[in-house]
Parts: structure tokens; sequence; C-alpha cells
């Protein structure tokens, strides 16, 4: 199971990779002076997404709901610029670009994680609907798979 974790993450990191290069490539504003400052941005923008970007969610609630999840953008951009600050090669020239570096590295990291499949959730629910039928005398279990079962 840790293997399979940690090929997952792995493979997003790479993934993320790809979408920080694609986004000095596209967005201007946004460059790098080297291959390490992608692989850190990435690693950083990968651990700002584990625990910072929860955080920040759960603050702008408000704005989430109104926004209908819009304003996660901004919170993209705004972790992009923090990744900016941290990372001396790598600069984002306001907060427009970061806006935009952040919609392309999401969707070049979302297609890619599609595409090769980055460690995907699946949740599986069976749901047996049997008829009522009227009260048996004595109580009885019913045969497996018989009866109003919900298993998640």
């Amino acid at each position: 199971m840790a293997q399979k974790d940690e090929t997952g993450f792995f493979k997003r990191w790479i993934f993320t990779s790809v979408g920080v290069l694609a986004a000095t490539q596209i967005v201007p504003g946004i460059e790098f002076a080297g291959w390490p400052a992608i692989i850190i941005t990435a690693l950083l923008l990968g651990i700002f997404n584990a625990f910072l970007k929860p955080v920040l969610f759960l603050l702008t609630l408000p704005l989430q709901i109104i926004t209908l999840g819009l304003f996660t953008l901004v919170i993209n951009a705004l972790l992009l610029k923090l990744a900016d600050v941290l990372v001396a090669s790598l600069t984002v020239d306001g907060f427009w670009p970061a806006f935009f570096g952040g919609l392309v590295i999401s969707i070049v990291a979302g297609f890619l994680n599609l595409l090769f499949g980055g460690g995907s959730r699946t949740v599986e629910a069976n749901v047996n609907t049997g008829q009522r039928q009227s009260a048996p005398s004595q109580p009885t279990n019913p045969p497996p798979g018989k009866g109003p079962i919900i298993d998640v």
C-alpha cells in the first residue's frame, strides 16, 4: 500500500513539474532560471496543496460558495506567488501572471493525471433494495444478497 502511495506522489510531482514548465512557457511574467527551480516549485506546490490549501479553502468558504468555487483560482494564484517568494530562481511578476500560471498548472497536471492515472481514488457503493413483505411470524435473517442493505 505504501509503495502505491509513493508512486502516486511521484506521478503527481512529475505532472505538477510539467505544469510549472508549461506555465513558464505559456504565461508571460513567469520565468525560471533552471530545472531545479521547476522541481522545487512543484514540490512546494504539492506541500502547499496538501496543507495550506484546505485551510485557505475553509477560511474563504463564504467566497467559495458565492463564486461557486471559482475563488479556488485565487487561492492557487496566492500559493504560486508564495512559491515565488520561497524559490529564488523562480519569478512571478504579479497577481495576474500567478493567476493564469496557477490555471495552466492545474489544467496541465489535471490532464496528465487523467491521461496517465496518478493514483485515482474510487468509491464504490452497492445498494440492494429488496421489497419489504409482511413481517414473518418468527424473526429470520434474510439470505445473503437479499434485504435493504447499503454497503459502502
